[in-house]
């Protein structure tokens, strides 16, 4: 069973990753809620309902995550962008879209190193999207042009 777990770990990585430049926001936000879900369910299930917890966890953060990438606009990303590249670890930023409504809160939680780029950082968001409120965390490292991308949840 792990090794079916494995797989479909890999599996998921793997197409994330294939289709990264074709992917919507909402995409992404689905699959790095899974990803999330799928490994918070993994650190907290034990015996055979790890599994289960796992199973529960990642769909339970493919539901969190698309709802907040499909309400991600363009200025979102860049306020999003803004406090990964200039907040401290522990410092919040926070804002409201007018256009949708959603409220947003991103707060850089520590730097660390991923595949040999030092300029990365683990972050939780939360997002107040229709009166619901929404909790992600992440990781993601600055691109050689200045962005940031999310290379896992």
């Amino acid at each position: 069973m792990k090794k079916l777990l494995s797989a479909l770990l890999i599996l998921i990585c793997s197409a994330s990753l294939i289709g990264c430049d074709n992917m919507s926001k909402q995409d992404v936000g689905t699959m790095t809620g899974a990803l999330a879900g799928g490994l918070l369910g993994s650190a907290v299930g034990q015996g055979s309902g790890r599994v289960l917890a796992i199973g529960a966890g990642a769909v339970a953060g493919a539901v969190i995550g698309n709802a907040i990438g499909k309400n991600m606009d363009e200025t979102d990303r860049l306020k999003m962008n803004r406090a990964l590249e200039n907040n401290q670890p522990g410092q919040p930023a926070y804002w409201h879209n007018a256009k949708t409504g959603a409220n947003y809160q991103v707060v850089p939680t520590r730097n660390v190193t991923v595949d040999g780029n030092q300029y990365c950082r683990e972050y939780r968001s939360v997002a107040d999207i229709g009166g619901k409120k929404q909790q992600v965390y992440g990781t993601a490292c600055r691109q050689p042009d200045g962005s940031w991308q999310v290379v896992n949840d």
